[in-house]
């Protein structure tokens, strides 16, 4: 078992010797309802976002920085095709060479990590929030962030949607319109929903 898998089976609790943003930071259940310093942060990089997305035809080269900017990391070559939303812009690393089409959103706390000469269709959705099947306990607002991870030269068709904890092997492609539940071995075509390997590539 993994240690997010092993996060995410285990039950949240109170610890007031840490900050929401703190959990969230450390991959811990987290309650996203709370904490100011977590409506910053979101508020942050939604406004970058959004700068982006509205004046990136005036300067496609600048935005494309100023986006590149606000992540954990980014390597050269970015190509990106606004709209773009990202809740948690230091959650993302993205690697060199990429092209992100229209309507990107990365939604949810987990560590994001995409590879290097990646291609995303436009629609992409990147789901990394997991709550509790306890009623009580999702009342209460309770989150984990699981990580998503996209390899070296993997290709998205349209309207893909990635759920949380799944990594897409290196090399794979995966058709427009899937459903990723289940991580992707590298070097195949997967489509459908949930998505399902195809052939071999």
């Amino acid at each position: 078992m993994s240690d997010w898998q092993q996060r995410k089976s285990e039950r949240p609790r109170e610890d007031a010797t840490r900050s929401e943003l703190e959990k969230m930071r450390a991959d811990d259940w987290f309650k996203y309802r709370e904490g100011p310093e977590l409506v910053e942060l979101q508020r942050l990089t939604l406004a970058v976002c959004r700068e982006v997305s509205a004046h990136y035809h005036e300067d496609p080269e600048a935005h494309t920085a100023e986006f590149a900017n606000m992540l954990d990391s980014c390597g050269p070559g970015l190509d990106i095709r606004p709209p773009i939303l990202i809740e948690y812009a230091e959650r993302v690393s993205i690697g060199s060479n990429v092209f992100i089409n229209a309507d990107f959103q990365v939604i949810g706390s987990g560590k994001i990590t995409i590879g290097n000469n990646v291609l995303i269709g436009p629609g992409a959705r990147l789901y990394t929030p997991n709550h509790s099947l306890d009623i009580d306990l999702r009342r209460e607002g309770w989150e984990i962030g699981l990580p998503i991870t996209i390899e070296d030269d993997v290709w998205f068709g349209g309207s893909v949607v990635v759920c949380p904890g799944v990594t897409v092997g290196r090399g794979a492609v995966v058709g427009a319109g899937s459903v990723l539940t289940k991580d992707v071995p590298p070097g195949v075509m997967v489509a459908g929903n949930p998505a399902r390997v195809i052939r071999e590539l």
